[in-house]
């Protein structure tokens, strides 16, 4: 065999598999979930979590044209590349995690950093931190200054999670519905409820 290996998108699990294949799992989980049961290697880059060409929000409108989909940089953030329902020799087979940006839609570099950064820092957190050791919350107050390098270095990247945040919360004992607005850096949130456009004079 020359000493070469292979390493395949999960549809090589639909054929006879060489000994040792390394599996590409992108179709979900499922197929490196199999691989690694099979003893085979696993890079775990599920679309559902790993492909940056998807949307990082919901409001596409002014947003650069992509693929589709949503991944916002709390699911990335939430990967478990290597589930419970494996046991500890088979997590061992999952060598680790890729993102992809595929770039049928992204003309110039400048966008290719905004689809990348920062869910780029979430998935490498994801690679490097002990699962149990995860916390979104914590990562987020250290986001800011990754930011600020960000642009000390003329990066373009995405800033959505600044994006005010609303909560609903039914309030049964006046039949209403209760909102809350926050955001990640505690920044005033100032609002109407006539459609106007908000400004430091409205509600706050």
């Amino acid at each position: 065999d020359k000493g070469k290996s292979i390493i395949g998108w999960d549809e090589i699990l639909e054929g006879e598999l060489a000994p040792n294949a390394t599996v590409m799992s992108w179709r979900g989980m499922e197929g490196g979930i199999q691989a690694a049961q099979m003893g085979h290697d696993v890079i775990m880059t599920p679309t559902t979590y790993c492909y940056f060409d998807y949307y990082q929000t919901q409001n596409t409108d002014e947003e650069p044209l992509a693929i589709g989909g949503y991944v916002p940089i709390e699911k990335v953030y939430s990967f478990e590349p290597a589930p419970d329902i494996l046991t500890e020799g088979q997590k061992a087979r999952i060598l680790g995690l890729q993102a992809n940006l595929w770039t049928e839609y992204i003309e110039t570099p400048d966008y290719v950093e905004y689809m990348i950064m920062p869910r780029i820092a979430a998935l490498s957190e994801v690679q490097w931190v002990k699962p149990e050791k995860k916390n979104y919350e914590a990562f987020l107050t250290r986001l800011p200054g990754l930011l600020n390098l960000y642009g000390k270095l003329g990066y373009n990247y995405a800033t959505h999670v600044f994006d005010v945040q609303a909560k609903m919360i039914p309030n049964f004992e006046t039949n209403s519905l209760d909102v809350e607005l926050s955001t990640i850096d505690n920044a005033p949130v100032y609002y109407t409820l006539d459609g106007t456009v908000p400004t430091v004079s409205s509600t706050k």
